[in-house]
């Protein structure tokens, strides 16, 4: 029998209530008294099914991967619900399927937002949307470790030397992974306001960036971002959420230098370094090269947002490097370079293999001594196939809805990779609100979905329906 563990919920309910508590305090201090009623109902609510959560008693037994992935899914489902009460409740007449959607957008750090106007919204609600995608950042990252057996054993050795994880190994990871996020956080937020950023602006971008979100606390990044110094700095910021989230720390911290915790985020980099100069030598004629270098570095990290500057012949490749994606261990989505460049490389070998039978090629990652075998490239091909279905699936839904198939299809792609959509994919005045019901159900399943690792859906599907 399958149980979901519930147990491993309870601390994100007790991190939303925490940041209720904070909402209280911040509405009390600055006077937002509209919607502080609805931070006292999300505490309550969080807290009460926190305590219910961590009072239920576990199996002694070490959950299976079935056990964990409907776990994952289940906490994508139920912690939205609470997370949606200071929209549902506010002031702004929200019906419970826009609170929902913005809530699930937040959480999965999408950014689609149903409200038109940033400036209307109080800043108390603007940082509880902030709020919302940090909680999710922290959330997907925690379950990459509790999921961690459905990822090929290279991957794991970039992450620990432990090959298979009991509960002290998981809880020891998720700690440091909880003090990375929340020093790495402080230390944007510190970077953003050493170059004159508000405050309240510093706090709320601080939040979007670790979580590859896309909420911004105003309507145009222009009016926050006002020089060119700025826009720098913000797009090397964006980066922290392309990289591993360990890099620095291992980096930093680790005695023995071994590659194999590091080949990642060198191939991310020489990624990085090869994309940046195709873009300043091809792509930089029409406009400051800032700014696409914001949107490029926006892009490949998954979170999204740019400036509102037309860029249209650049729409497609932005697009192309959302799918791409980042490090594994990031909050980022996308299917992730390394196993796009591991599926290339092991499928030009095979064909070489047969053009050239006598010599000898190599699956083998370059700056380590890990080789990829069959059953990795297997996982890999499986994910891309799987994402090709989802889009097909969801651009024939929104088609069906009245929207227009340019932007079904690219907004069908941002669903899935969780970017919000801006004027760097050319579909920047998006109305949410008014979409149909049944269009808002696709896009919160979809992004849902797109926030699961792919290969887990497989794995239920061969649990449940392949059983013969």
């Amino acid at each position: 029998m399958l149980l979901i563990r519930v147990k491993y919920l309870s601390f994100f309910f007790a991190l939303i209530s925490i940041f209720s508590f904070f909402n209280i305090i911040y509405s009390y201090y600055f006077n937002f008294f509209l919607n502080l009623n609805t931070y006292y109902i999300s505490l309550l609510l969080s807290l009460v099914i926190s305590l219910l959560f961590y009072k239920i008693k576990s199996s002694p037994k070490k959950p299976s991967i079935f056990e964990r992935i409907l776990t994952v899914i289940f906490g994508y489902t139920i912690i939205p619900i609470i997370l949606a009460v200071p929209f549902y409740f506010s002031i702004y007449n929200l019906s419970f399927l826009d609170a929902i959607f913005e809530s699930v957008s937040g959480f999965t750090s999408t950014g689609f937002t149903i409200f038109d106007n940033i400036k209307h919204i109080d800043q108390s609600l603007i940082l509880w949307r902030s709020s919302i995608q940090w909680i999710g950042g922290l959330y997907f990252l925690f379950s990459i470790v509790f999921l961690i057996d459905i990822y090929d054993e290279s991957l794991k050795k970039s992450l620990t030397n432990f090959l298979s994880f009991d509960s002290t190994e998981i809880l020891k990871q998720t700690v440091k992974i909880f003090l990375l996020y929340s020093a790495i956080t402080i230390l944007i937020f510190i970077m953003l306001n050493i170059f004159d950023i508000r405050s309240f602006n510093s706090l709320n971008l601080a939040m979007t960036i670790i979580s590859s979100g896309g909420f911004l606390p105003v309507n145009d990044l222009s009016s926050i971002l006002i020089n060119d110094t700025q826009i720098i700095i913000f797009s090397l910021l964006m980066l922290v959420s392309f990289f591993s989230i360990f890099f620095v720390y291992n980096l930093i911290f680790l005695r023995n230098k071994n590659l194999n915790f590091f080949y990642e985020d060198i191939h991310l980099f020489i990624y990085l370094i090869l994309t940046i100069t195709i873009f300043f030598i091809f792509f930089s004629f029409d406009n400051k090269f800032i700014y696409s270098f914001l949107s490029l570095v926006s892009s490949i990290s998954n979170i999204g947002i740019s400036l509102e500057i037309k860029q249209t012949n650049l729409n497609f490749i932005y697009l192309i490097l959302v799918i791409i994606g980042g490090s594994f261990f990031s909050t980022s989505s996308g299917l992730r370079f390394l196993k796009i460049y591991s599926l290339t490389k092991y499928s030009l070998n095979q064909i070489l293999s047969f053009s050239k039978p006598k010599e000898i090629f190599m699956n083998k990652l370059m700056f380590s001594n890990i080789n990829f075998d069959f059953k990795e490239i297997n996982k890999y091909f499986l994910t891309i196939i799987i994402f090709i279905i989802s889009l097909f699936i969801l651009t024939s839904l929104l088609s069906f809805s009245s929207i227009n198939f340019e932007n079904s299809f690219k907004l069908a792609i941002l669903t899935l990779m969780n970017t919000v959509n801006s004027s760097a994919y050319g579909i920047s005045e998006f109305d949410f609100q008014n979409l149909h019901f049944l269009t808002k159900y696709f896009l919160i399943f979809f992004m849902i979905i797109g926030r699961v690792e792919l290969i887990s859906l497989l794995l239920l599907a061969k649990k449940f329906l392949f059983k013969y």
